[in-house]
């Protein structure tokens, strides 16, 4: 359903998504990590057609995306992007109105939940409860690809625990591709299904979370009988404390010789080390 064909921006000689090809074609909610600066947020422009790419293309539903032909399948809304003098209740009523197919009844059942009150003026909100509004409006639109950049921003750890019921709770009621980009990866792993691994506007990785859970662990014991077993495995960073090595794992699980201990590697870890921040000789 989406397509990036070797897809590039630069700006002013930066380039922020560099040659990018990926598909992704079944309904899930993904995750979009990074870290600060990776490309997340220019890609998802892209993606929505709000930028051109300075070189190859995107493709949804095999039309070919761009800014004068912006995806109608799409929906994106940049964080911070807009504010409004309108009440929160008018605000839902006027993206009703705009937006054929919009889901009134989830997003005043979301508001109530969120104790968003629809008399309350926009503008009045905190920054978590406006990113919160913003959220509910997009999830309440119909479309077949949801964009929510780094939505939660400004949030609390209750806040974020309700953003992640908001999500599956649109998600069981419209199952399409949700697509949330972010640098906290444990909050998101609780209910994202896949992973998208992008830095320095490249695409690093795309896996399952069931796959990254079997399949990244640590191998820790002397050089003597570590170092030998990593000449067939995918090692993604390594650290040592005097004659012991931790070596990190992203590859088959093997049967751990006698000296050597094997051990899960977090999510959080895992990320660290795919985009070579742990690889301490």
């Amino acid at each position: 359903m989406i397509e990036f064909i070797g897809t590039t921006k630069k700006y002013r000689g930066t380039t922020a998504v560099d040659g990018v090809s990926a598909n992704i074609a079944e309904n899930g909610i993904y995750c979009l990590l990074g870290r600060n600066g990776a490309g997340k947020t220019t890609l998802m422009k892209l993606l929505a057609g709000h930028i051109m790419a300075t070189d190859g293309e995107i493709k949804v539903d095999g039309k070919k995306v761009s800014a004068a032909v912006m995806p109608e399948s799409v929906h994106y809304i940049e964080s911070g992007s807009v504010q409004f003098k309108m009440r929160v209740g008018d605000l839902i009523d006027m993206a009703a109105d705009l937006q054929e197919g919009f889901d009134s009844a989830f997003a005043l059942e979301m508001a109530e939940r969120f104790e968003l009150n629809l008399a309350k003026k926009y503008a009045k909100l905190s920054f978590g409860m406006k990113t919160m509004l913003t959220t509910i409006i997009t999830l309440s639109n119909n479309s077949r690809v949801i964009l929510l950049d780094e939505p939660t921003l400004g949030f609390d750890a209750v806040m974020r625990s309700q953003f992640n019921s908001l999500l599956l709770k649109s998600y069981e009621e419209n199952p399409r591709i949700i697509i949330v980009s972010t640098h906290l990866i444990d909050e998101i792993a609780k209910v994202a299904e896949r992973l998208i691994v992008i830095d320095k506007g490249k695409i690093l990785l795309q896996a399952s979370l069931d796959d990254i859970e079997e399949n990244a662990y640590t191998l820790s014991g002397t050089a003597e009988k570590v170092l030998p077993l990593l000449k067939n495995l995918n090692c993604i960073g390594r650290e040592t404390a005097g004659a012991i090595i931790a070596a990190h794992i992203y590859d088959d699980r093997i049967e751990a010789p006698e000296g050597v201990e094997i051990g899960n590697l977090s999510l959080q870890d895992f990320f660290v080390n795919i985009v070579g921040g742990n690889k301490h000789e």
